[in-house]
């Protein structure tokens, strides 16, 4: 039996919603997604996650007639049962305190029909902005979305302590893959059982992280780091470069089965897991054992299958 999960995308026309989605969950590459036009009231699509979970996402156009019509005739009908909101931002938007008006009003909605909803806000196109102005540019936009935030939830009297919370993005970097894989997270309810399990995992290869991935979007879903590592982006970047490669082998005619990466410091297995993840496994020996690995990824399949059929 699979689980629904109602997911909001939203934001004004042009935000780079649809695009974002399409390389998501529709195997769209960045530069194709100059072909999409723009979303005409409610798209709907039924995303099937982790097998027994469907995230049934309304992508909500974002031109003023629509979003109007969405905070008044249809406000019952589209803030009704949500788990997640994810708004959209445009960090170069012109229009940008208007922008925040509207989210305050799609918050004020969703509070009042589904006030135990998460709520995600993407400060996107940030490939726009300069290099080394990213940083304080996405603090000043991250402030003014809290403060809106806190505008929504206060006369509710509930949840003004944390009410979003802020990502950077971009579709031509690793930053989309970062943002959208702490959504899914908190979407998987056996999350901590699955990192638990993970842990005992790493520990028995003598590890120092393992990551599981979702098998067909590949956002990091779980993982357990057993060492300290340099760079905190390292997974939405494996996310980023395995899936562009995943979809080079599928125009050629092949699967991705398993890929391996050695040197002198680490080995990096990525394996088929259960029916709906990979595996990412990294140890510090160069010199380990593929075949061990192997065998113990085998074994501990049944034990991952067992609790992914409990989502």
């Amino acid at each position: 039996m699979s689980s629904k999960r109602k997911v909001l995308l939203m934001g004004k026309s042009g935000s780079g919603k649809t695009s974002m989605r399409s390389i998501i969950f529709a195997n769209y590459i960045a530069r194709d997604c100059s072909r999409l036009g723009p979303t005409i009231e409610v798209e709907h699509a039924h995303v099937r996650f982790l097998g027994n979970m469907v995230l049934h996402l309304w992508d909500c156009g974002g031109q003023e007639s629509f979003m109007e019509n969405f905070l008044m005739s249809q406000k019952d009908q589209i803030f009704k049962n949500v788990q997640v909101l994810i708004y959209v931002f445009d960090v170069e938007s012109r229009e940008f305190e208007k922008d925040l008006r509207y989210y305050q009003s799609c918050l004020e909605a969703l509070l009042q029909n589904s006030p135990n909803a998460q709520v995600f806000c993407l400060i996107h196109k940030m490939d726009l902005i300069e290099e080394d102005k990213r940083d304080e540019t996405f603090k000043k936009r991250e402030a003014d979305v809290l403060r809106y935030s806190e505008l929504a939830a206060t006369p509710l009297g509930e949840r003004s302590n944390a009410v979003c919370q802020c990502f950077k993005s971009s579709i031509w970097d690793e930053t989309l893959y970062k943002a959208w894989s702490a959504i899914v997270y908190h979407l998987v309810p056996n999350v901590n059982t699955m990192e638990d399990k993970l842990a005992k995992f790493g520990n028995v290869l003598e590890a120092t992280e393992v990551i599981l991935f979702e098998r067909a979007t590949f956002l990091v879903i779980a993982h357990a780091v057993l060492s300290p590592h340099k760079d905190p982006h390292r997974f939405e970047k494996v996310s980023n470069i395995i899936k562009q490669f995943k979809l080079s082998c599928l125009k050629m005619g092949s699967k991705l089965d398993s890929i391996q990466v050695r040197n002198s410091r680490f080995t990096a297995f990525i394996d088929t897991f259960t029916q709906n993840t990979y595996v990412m496994i990294v140890v510090p020996d160069g010199k380990v054992s593929a075949p061990m690995i192997t065998m113990n990824v085998k074994n501990a399949r049944k034990v991952f299958e067992a609790i992914e059929t409990k989502q």
